[in-house]
């Protein structure tokens, strides 16, 4: 008969068979406790893949635009701010004129003066403002400064007839209606440069 040697080592058997018993052990416990908690196990990877997938999504999809403005049309945008502002100032002297007769403060003499003085600074600033323009490369803007040469033009036409209304036999009625135009041509001037200058800078 034929005799075997001992294991010098025999941990070595043990071992794997204690690990074996930790782990099922340890998962019975976490299933037991999540089943009576009512708890969802969540897997780390499946999180983690989740998160990369997002963040992937929200760098790609984020982008940044800008736009130049050519400095012809910068340019253009400036002179035609400047212009209304003018128009503005031009547009207050003449209703402070206006109501200054109505009141009796000026004479007859001073007052067709100085509504005279409108009928020229505005026959100037027609001149000033049909050019030289905008670009001509432009032609949305061309357009619209088609438009404002025509509004400029009634204004120019609403200084005269207040004169005329001032010098007309009647009681007031024609220099009212003519001031009547000239605020709404007015109003309508300043309004249009203010949607090309947001128009142009929006786009």
């Amino acid at each position: 008969m034929q005799n075997f040697e001992s294991d010098p080592k025999p941990g070595r058997l043990i071992l794997p068979l204690v690990l074996i018993g930790m782990i099922a052990t340890t998962y019975t416990f976490i299933n037991r406790v999540a089943t009576q908690n009512d708890l969802d196990l969540i897997e780390t990877e499946t999180i983690v893949e989740n998160t990369l997938i997002e963040t992937v999504e929200e760098s790609t999809t984020s982008t940044t635009t800008t736009t130049t403005i050519p400095e012809g049309v910068i340019n253009y945008l400036e002179e035609i701010t400047g212009e209304k502002i003018q128009a503005i100032e031009l547009g207050k002297k003449v209703l402070e004129t206006n109501q200054r007769w109505d009141d009796k403060v000026t004479s007859y003499q001073e007052a067709q003066q100085e509504f005279q003085e409108f009928i020229d600074d505005f026959e100037s600033f027609v001149t000033v403002f049909t050019s030289p323009g905008p670009p001509s490369s432009n032609s949305n803007l061309s357009s619209s400064h088609d438009e404002l040469i025509v509004l400029v033009n009634l204004i120019f036409e609403d200084t005269q007839e207040l004169l005329e209304g001032l010098t007309a036999p009647d009681t007031g009625e024609r220099r009212s209606a003519a001031l009547d135009s000239f605020n709404n041509n007015l109003d309508l001037f300043i309004e249009k440069i203010e949607q090309i200058v947001a128009s142009a800078t929006s786009s």
